[in-house]
C-alpha cells in the first residue's frame, strides 16, 4: 500500500537515550558510566597503545524520520580524554509533518578532552531536522565539535526541495556562554542554499569548533589548510578565525562544498590537525 497513511492512524516512531561518562584513573581514560535505551546503542572499542577512550553512537533505527526522538549524553571527567563519533552517517528521511529531533549534551571537567566528531548527517528531500548540542566545560578543558551536513547526495542527483534544517549549538564555560549559534533553512532549503551569501548553490555544510586555551595557535595552519583544500578541490570554500574569549580561546571553521566528498577532502585534514593526539576516528576511513 503506497501513499500516506489513512487518517488517525498512529505510527511507529524511534526514541532513545544514549549515556555515556569516562573518568581518569591509573594514568589512562576508562569507562565510568553507560547507559543505552531504545534504539540507541553506544559502543567503545579501544585502539591499542592509546590511552584515551573512543565511543561508537549507533542508532539501530537505521536512520530518522519526523516524530524521532534520539538523546545523546557525554560525560567526561576531569583529566580524562575521550573521542565521539558515529558508526555512519545518519540518514534523515521524508517527514509527514513533525520533525526529527537529536538533542546532545556534553560536559567536561578540569583539563579534560573531549572530541565530538559524528560522521555526515545527510538530509532527503522532504525532511524535517530539529538538532540542537550543548556543553559546558571547564576553563582549562578542551573541546572539538565538527558537524557536517549534506542537503542530499550530489552523486544521485537529489536535492532538499522542501523541509527544513534547524541545528542549534550553546557552548558555555564555567557558566558563561562562549559560543551561540542557531541555523534555519525552512520550507525551501534549496533555494535558500542557492543564495550567494548562504551556501552559493553548495549543498554540503561543515562547521568545526574548537574551544580550548591555546585554540588560536592552531589558526595560521588551519587556514593554510583551508586554502590548500580550495586550490585543490573544485568547488570548496571555506574560512577560519580565532578569539580569545574570557579564560580560553575559540578557533572557528566553516567549509562549505559541491558534495560529500568534496567536502571530507577539505574536512579531514583540518580535523586530523585539531584533534592532535586523538586523530581521526577510524570510522571516518570505512
Amino acid at each position: 500500500m503506497h501513499g500516506p497513511p489513512p487518517a488517525g492512524a498512529r505510527l511507529q516512531r524511534s526514541s532513545g537515550q544514549g549515556r555515556l561518562a569516562v573518568r581518569r584513573a591509573d594514568g589512562r581514560t576508562r569507562l565510568a558510566g553507560l547507559y543505552q535505551e531504545g534504539a540507541q546503542k553506544i559502543r567503545l572499542p579501544r585502539p591499542l597503545g592509546r590511552r584515551d577512550l573512543e565511543a561508537v553512537l549507533i542508532n539501530t533505527a537505521g536512520g530518522l524520520t519526523g516524530g524521532d526522538r534520539l538523546c545523546w549524553s557525554v560525560e567526561a571527567a576531569a583529566g580524562s580524554a575521550l573521542t565521539v563519533t558515529s558508526q555512519a552517517c545518519e540518514k534523515v528521511y521524508r517527514s509527514l509533518g513533525d520533525s526529527a529531533r537529536v538533542t546532545s549534551r556534553l560536559a567536561l571537567g578540569p583539563g579534560a578532552r573531549l572530541c565530538w566528531l559524528p560522521q555526515e548527517t545527510i538530509l532527503f528531500d522532504g525532511s524535517r531536522l530539529d538538532r540542537r548540542l550543548s556543553a559546558e566545560m571547564a576553563p582549562d578543558a578542551e573541546l572539538l565539535i565538527v558537524e557536517a551536513t549534506l542537503f542530499g547526495r550530489a552523486a544521485r542527483g537529489e536535492t532538499v526541495a522542501a523541509g527544513a534544517f534547524r541545528d542549534r549549538w550553546d557552548v558555555a564555560c564555567a557558566g558563561v556562554p562562549l559560543h551561540v549559534e542557531a541555523v534555519r533553512l525552512d520550507g525551501a532549503p534549496q533555494a535558500l542554499l542557492d543564495r550567494q551569501a548562504v551556501a552559493a548553490g553548495r549543498t554540503a555544510l561543515a562547521t568545526v569548533l574548537r574551544v580550548a586555551p591555546q585554540a588560536a595557535a592552531d589558526l595560521d595552519a588551519a587556514r593554510a589548510l583551508v586554502h590548500d583544500a580550495e586550490r585543490a578541490v573544485p568547488g570548496l570554500a571555506g574560512g577560519v578565525s580565532a578569539w580569545r574569549v574570557g579564560p580560553t580561546g575559540k578557533l572557528l571553521a566553516r567549509l562549505t562544498a559541491q558534495d560529500g566528498h568534496a567536502l571530507r577532502r577539505g574536512l579531514v585534514p583540518l580535523m586530523r590537525l585539531l584533534a592532535g593526539e586523538a586523530g581521526v576516528p577510524r570510522m571516518w576511513a570505512l
